[in-house]
């Protein structure tokens, strides 16, 4: 990039990052709170409205919303005033974007939600306008240049609308307790699909389980690290999990017996002897991120699934890995 390009380009964010702070700083709190009620509260969906690059940034919100536990479609205003208008229902509330207020196309909008009385919510950069006038809530955004040198291309005036109507879904998110849980019934593909699915959904089940027990001599849980491919093994005693041997502890276990005058030592030792005890543990119904995050942080490459104490399924890095997860 040359010098000139990243001095536009760093003109452009500054002018953006600084009509966020008037945003933040001028926000009509009384104003949004009245939105989110009404949002909240409304029984039907949120219908998204606008033309233009107010139109692009509307279908995305509505995504948005739709997406985080608000029912919402995007309308086009010109194919409302060709019919569409029929998706508006009784129990639905209208959210129309327009910098200027004035836009044409939603005439019929506007009019339509008066003559219905479906509540319309105005996002504007122009509070005394037509739209503003009409509407039951208004979200004012404040009048900043844009980002386009002409001051004319749409770029900072549509980043507010974006930061506000995603600032408005992650509230409602929070207000309708909106959880991982819900995420996953709504995402349930590609890798945030993955994270979001439970343990018990992605691990390995208690047929493939490297277990032995806590008398058991550490060759066979040498063998079971060989035969299972896991890199860890669980001891048990009475099917509750005592502890683990990993890899690790088992190149460390013979460093200390190097001198090997110990003959038979493996055969002698048993597993219980050398296992850690207080390992890492997972539950099934924990969100596959939340044990992804767990494996990271413990800098760890695998943990057994545990249900009252006894383990019924192991989650691996290479599992997630394979499933998306990670």
């Amino acid at each position: 990039m040359d010098g000139q390009a990243k001095d536009h380009i760093l003109a452009a964010l500054t002018t953006d990052r600084a009509a966020l702070d008037t945003l933040i700083e001028s926000l009509d709190t009384k104003a949004v709170d009245a939105t989110i009620d009404l949002i909240a509260n409304i029984t039907g969906r949120l219908i998204v409205t606008g033309v233009g690059k107010s139109g692009h940034i509307g279908a995305k919100l509505a995504a948005t919303f739709a997406s985080t536990g608000t029912a919402a479609h995007y309308l086009h205003p010109t194919e409302a005033s060709h019919g569409d208008l029929g998706m508006v229902q009784t129990g639905d509330a209208i959210l129309a974007l327009s910098w200027s207020g004035e836009t044409r196309e939603l005439s019929d909008v506007i009019g339509f939600a008066k003559r219905r009385s479906v509540p319309l919510i105005a996002m504007t950069g122009n509070a005394d306008s037509t739209l503003a006038r009409a509407a039951t809530a208004v979200l004012a955004l404040p009048k900043v240049r844009e980002a386009c040198p002409h001051n004319l291309a749409p770029t900072t005036s549509t980043l507010l609308q974006l930061a506000l109507g995603d600032a408005l879904a992650i509230a409602l998110l929070q207000r309708k307790g909106f959880t991982e849980e819900s995420f996953h019934g709504f995402h349930p593909g590609g890798s945030l699909g993955a994270q979001l699915k439970q343990v018990d959904e992605v691990m390995h089940d208690s047929a493939a389980l490297p277990l032995v027990s806590t008398d058991a001599p550490v060759i066979e849980a040498i063998s079971q690290l060989s035969a299972k491919g896991f890199g860890i093994v669980g001891i048990t005693e009475g099917n509750r999990l005592q502890g683990v041997i990993t890899d690790g502890d088992i190149r460390r276990y013979l460093e200390r017996q190097a001198d090997a005058t110990m003959k038979g030592a493996l055969h002698e030792t048993t597993a219980g002897q050398i296992m850690t005890q207080g390992s890492v543990t997972l539950t099934p119904a924990m969100i596959v991120a939340e044990a992804l995050a767990i494996l990271q942080a413990k800098r760890i490459q695998a943990a057994f699934v545990l249900q009252d104490q006894t383990p019924i399924g192991l989650v691996t890095m290479l599992r997630l890995l394979n499933r998306g997860a990670a």
